[in-house]
């Protein structure tokens, strides 16, 4: 219903929602395939004495993460996981040593179940749902360092950087969620001693379809044409937005029936390649540069920084959306340092 109805979506998701699903069909964990059962009766994973205002009742899902894969799976129309943060976690080493998504997610802390309960708990689950909208859960998601293939160098010399990064925090893989509207980047500078700077640009692997990572000046997102009835020469946004041109992104693509590059889950009827940082990887990026005969003789400073955007900041112009999506959040830096001589 339209919010003018009034109607209990409007909620959103609110605490009715968890606690009055009674069942899961775990045969298709995906696109809500929970049971809910309105009403006096609140399902969680303890039980117990039923309150003054409701009924308790106990089930085996709800500190599991199947509970959590009926909202964070999600296909779309052409049967392709355009949500797949439960699926990531399975696959990974978090799902095999039994850490479910609320070990995460919902902290347990010491404390009451409700006010009317005296009794305390060791292990109450904090409802805080820490994710990618929580500044402090995005910092140090990954872990980043730099260094060069050797520490003194001439001008015109060729140094290599490796800049890893490495997934020590998350039980999926990063981004995850709405992978079609997340961008997570790196940026890598190197300045010299009298305050010049350059930006250096990712060398190329040659796996297929990585364009889509590295970037640059291209144009996407026609598809919204479309939708809202825009003029058929309407010749889409930049793809990147404001990413320095050369940086490696890690993104995975999603695209329309007619492969033009989308931010609509709704209409992705196919992927392109899945560039994105797993639980427990380490991504190795390298970066060869000659260094410019106009540089100054002394400590190069080199700066890899990571950051993260819930939108692309193109599409958050074009749409009018708050600010706070398309902000740049760090996740983590580091900096290193070659000495050049003339």
């Amino acid at each position: 219903p339209r919010p003018a109805e009034n109607s209990r979506a409007n909620e959103s998701v609110s605490c009715e929602v968890c606690h009055t699903i009674s069942a899961i069909d775990e045969s298709k964990l995906y696109n809500f395939s929970f049971f809910a059962s309105p009403g006096r009766v609140k399902y969680g994973a303890r039980g117990g004495e039923s309150s003054p205002v409701h009924d308790l009742a106990r089930t085996d899902f709800h500190d599991s993460a199947k509970l959590c894969a009926n909202c964070h799976n999600e296909q779309s129309p052409w049967g392709i996981y355009v949500k797949g943060t439960y699926n990531e976690w399975l696959e990974g080493p978090y799902a095999e040593q039994g850490v479910q998504c609320q070990t995460c997610h919902m902290p347990s802390a010491p404390g009451q179940r409700a006010l009317t309960s005296a009794a305390k708990q060791d292990d109450m689950r904090q409802h805080l749902f820490l994710g990618g909208h929580v500044s402090s859960k995005v910092a140090g998601a990954i872990e980043v360092m730099i260094h060069p293939d050797d520490t003194e160098y001439e001008l015109g010399d060729t140094v290599v950087f490796s800049a890893h990064l490495f997934n020590g925090k998350a039980g999926h893989k990063i981004p995850t969620g709405s992978v079609e509207d997340r961008m997570l980047y790196l940026v890598v500078e190197a300045q010299d001693a009298e305050g010049k700077k350059w930006t250096l640009a990712v060398d190329r692997k040659g796996f297929n379809g990585e364009e889509y990572t590295i970037a640059g000046a291209e144009r996407a997102y026609r598809d919204f044409r479309e939708m809202m009835d825009l003029p058929a020469d309407w010749d889409g946004l930049p793809r990147d937005g404001a990413v320095p041109a050369g940086s490696r992104i890690f993104r995975m693509p999603y695209f329309t029936e007619s492969g033009e590059m989308t931010i609509c889950q709704w209409n992705t009827a196919s992927f392109g390649a899945d560039y994105r940082i797993g639980p427990r990887e380490n991504k190795i990026e390298t970066y060869t540069w000659d260094i410019p005969d106009e540089a100054a003789e002394g400590e190069l400073r080199i700066h890899a920084a990571l950051y993260y955007q819930l939108l692309v900041d193109s599409v958050a112009d074009f749409l009018e959306v708050p600010d706070t999506y398309k902000q740049a959040q760090l996740v983590s830096e580091y900096e290193t340092s070659i000495t050049i001589f003339d």
